[in-house]
């Protein structure tokens, strides 16, 4: 049987410089999922606008359903300005208020909850009431909340990353995040590890997963940690890389795969995505393969 999977929050446009690419890290997961075999299905807003229109038909073409995306009469939607450094990594300036700040309950996006096997979300969606409200009151219907942390100032406070780590299964984070939010709760501790396994006791979250840019992954899963040291690439940008990392780690973990397996296929999947532009480059489980000479 199929693994279902949504993903809840922010589906916009990445601008660029010099052209623009359809992004928000709930949907970048969701599309990268989609494309390895996971049924998924997104609960976002659009505004009632040309690039609404053609972002829908863009998921619509790439497998991921669409019934609970809901369309805003007063606010268009999201746009999200990208800056480059000279190493491919990206700084964003994110529009507000736009479509996906009011995501509502609705029935469609009970449904898509419900009939899944997990939800995934992340804070930046959370920076309004509306849509925080929202996902709150979906995170109670959800068999398995996966959490990926995207700290994106000023939009985020101490407190709304504390009450959504403590009601999370498994919580993602880069490691930059995962030290200020250690900091914010005064960890005493100053590696890696100690720092998962004091997240791990403060939100009695089930598995944590922190990505390390170009030196790979920890993984803590049932009291053991998974490392890989990353795969060695020429960077064209960051954007969205972490994103394919964690659709690949959930579709191996939500399908049994062995952790240290997992946690190789997703490292080697960002890479990839990082080593071409864009959030959604199309990459194939064979490319996959080839690179980590399988």
């Amino acid at each position: 049987m199929k693994t279902n999977v949504v993903c809840f929050g922010e589906v916009l446009y990445d601008v660029f410089p010099t052209h623009r690419k359809i992004g928000g890290a709930p949907l970048n997961v969701a599309l990268r999922l989609a494309s390895l075999g996971i049924n998924v299905e997104i609960i976002s807003r659009i505004g009632n606008d040309a690039i609404g229109k053609e972002l829908v038909a863009f998921i619509q073409d790439n497998n991921v359903a669409s019934d609970a995306i809901q369309i805003d009469e007063t606010y268009s939607t999201g746009e999200v300005l990208v800056q480059l450094d000279k190493k491919g990594s990206a700084t964003y300036t994110i529009n507000y208020p736009v479509a996906w700040d009011e995501i509502e309950v609705t029935p469609e996006a009970k449904n898509a909850v419900k009939k899944a096997d997990a939800l995934v979300f992340g804070s930046l969606v959370c920076r309004d009431e509306t849509s925080y409200t929202t996902l709150l009151s979906l995170m109670k219907m959800a068999k398995y909340k996966i959490f990926d942390v995207n700290l994106r100032a000023p939009f985020y406070t101490k407190e709304l990353l504390i009450n959504l780590m403590k009601q999370s299964d498994f919580i993602k984070f880069n490691d930059d995040e995962l030290y200020e939010i250690s900091e914010a709760l005064n960890s005493p501790f100053h590696s890696l590890e100690q720092n998962i396994l004091f997240i791990a006791e403060q939100t009695q979250a089930k598995s944590i997963c922190v990505t390390k840019g170009s030196h790979g992954a920890v993984l803590y899963l049932n009291g053991k940690m998974y490392y890989n040291s990353g795969y060695k690439i020429s960077v064209a940008d960051t954007v969205g890389a972490g994103d394919s990392f964690l659709a690949g780690l959930l579709s191996k973990l939500l399908m049994n795969e062995e952790p240290q397996k997992a946690i190789d296929f997703a490292c080697a999947l960002g890479a990839l995505v990082a080593s071409n532009e864009g959030a959604n480059p199309k990459i194939t489980t064979e490319q996959i393969a080839k690179f980590m000479n399988i």
